[in-house]
Parts: C-alpha cells; sequence; structure tokens
C-alpha cells in the first residue's frame, strides 16, 4: 500500500523489450536503506516488484497487462517519474490510501494558471469518474490530490508550488497521458460503482450488499 506522497523523482535508464519489458530506475537521490528484493515500488502510481538493484539504480519487470492499462509502456530512456516505496506498518499516514493498482490512463485537457499555483483538467474514463467526487482524492501519476471540480468524463486538481517542486506533475501540458487511480474508499463507499457498473449517484448509505457505509468508515476512523 501506498499514501500517494512521493518521495523521490528518478530517471528511466536501460529498457529491455525482450521476451518482456524490463526497466531500470536511477533516483535522484539514494535512499539511506538502500533496496530490498522484491519490494514494492510505485512508478509513477504503478507498483512494480524490484527483481534486480544496484549502487543507486533498481530494476523492475514490467507486465503485458500493466504496460498496457498505464504509461509505462510509453517510457523511453530519459524519462521523468514518480517514486514512493511502500508504507511500513506504523508509519505516517499522510495522503490517503492508493494501492498503486491503475485504473488505467487519462489525457492532460488544460493547465490553467492558478494565482502562485496551477489547475490541472484531466480527461478521465468511466471507471475514475464513477470513483471520482468532488473535495476527494485522486492519485495522477502517483500522486496523492484532491479534486477541486468535475464533470462529464473529466476532473480539476489543482497543484500547489510544493507539489510541483517535488514531483513531475510541473511538466504535464496538454496532450500528455497520465496515470488515475480513483479513490478505493470513496468506491467502496459507494458499494462498488466503479467497478459493478452501477450509477454513482447510488446511496452511499444503502450500498450493494458486501459495500462499505460511511458509517462503518467512521466507526473505523477514516473520518
Amino acid at each position: 500500500m501506498f499514501t500517494g506522497l512521493v518521495e523521490k523523482t528518478g530517471t528511466v535508464g536501460r529498457l529491455s523489450r525482450g521476451e518482456g519489458l524490463s526497466i531500470e530506475i536511477r533516483p535522484d537521490s539514494p535512499w539511506e536503506d538502500g533496496f530490498e528484493y522484491g519490494e514494492s515500488i510505485a512508478v509513477d502510481g504503478v507498483c512494480l516488484t524490484v527483481s534486480r538493484f544496484g549502487e543507486g539504480w533498481f530494476a523492475a519487470d514490467i507486465l503485458d497487462e500493466t504496460a498496457r492499462r498505464s504509461t509505462l509502456g510509453s517510457l523511453i530512456p530519459g524519462s521523468r517519474v514518480n517514486l514512493e516505496r511502500a508504507m511500513r506498518a506504523g508509519g505516517r499516514f499522510g495522503g490517503h490510501v492508493v494501492q498503486g493498482h491503475v485504473d488505467g490512463t487519462g489525457e492532460v485537457l488544460e493547465r490553467i494558471p492558478a494565482g502562485r499555483d496551477f489547475a490541472l483538467k484531466i480527461k478521465c474514463g468511466p471507471v475514475v469518474s464513477a470513483g471520482t467526487v468532488l473535495k476527494g482524492s485522486v492519485a495522477v501519476n502517483g500522486v496523492s490530490l484532491t479534486v477541486s471540480g468535475k464533470g462529464e468524463g473529466w476532473f480539476r486538481t489543482d497543484i500547489t508550488p510544493s507539489t510541483a517542486a517535488h514531483t513531475t506533475l510541473s511538466r504535464l501540458k496538454p496532450g500528455d497521458r497520465v496515470n488515475l487511480e480513483s479513490d478505493i474508499l470513496s468506491r467502496y463507499a459507494r458499494g462498488g460503482a466503479a467497478d459493478s457498473g452501477q450509477t454513482a449517484a447510488q446511496d452511499a448509505g444503502s450500498p450493494a450488499e458486501g459495500g462499505l457505509t460511511m458509517a462503518k468508515l467512521a466507526e473505523c476512523g477514516f473520518f
């Protein structure tokens, strides 16, 4: 599990496209405790497993399905990516629950200046749209963001100077593809609407069988 609080950015190094896609990534600065074989690292919001590592770099294999559902299949040497290691049990939880299982990709429609900040208007598919609520959370290239606007097939999110400085979101421009993951708690609170095809307007207090309610989430301390 991840939180959407990007720890570092990195650069894609060597890519191998033999029987499958393998990628090497060099973080901009080293992690103090190094890498571990088999650990999970979110790369632009996609959970990958470390298969090899060396001094200042790690490698991971990318499934064909993952390459199709995300932007990882279009990476080239020199591409910049956001990086987050899996959250440790008992660690500080500052973003929102991010699984690293992206729902799909979206497209940046507009980059809107907003004083010292800027906003992104992003086109999204029905799964993300159904699981996205105003003032709720969404992960864009692995970054935990707040939804500030929403319409038919799109949402808006505002980027602070700090987020822009510490992630690759400052590089985004209209036409760029991004990885999107809707807030799993919002999705389940709505009775799994994003996965089952139910209407996103379903009463959150009366979910489908097995779904969560807002009351249950409150009992677990999420509110």
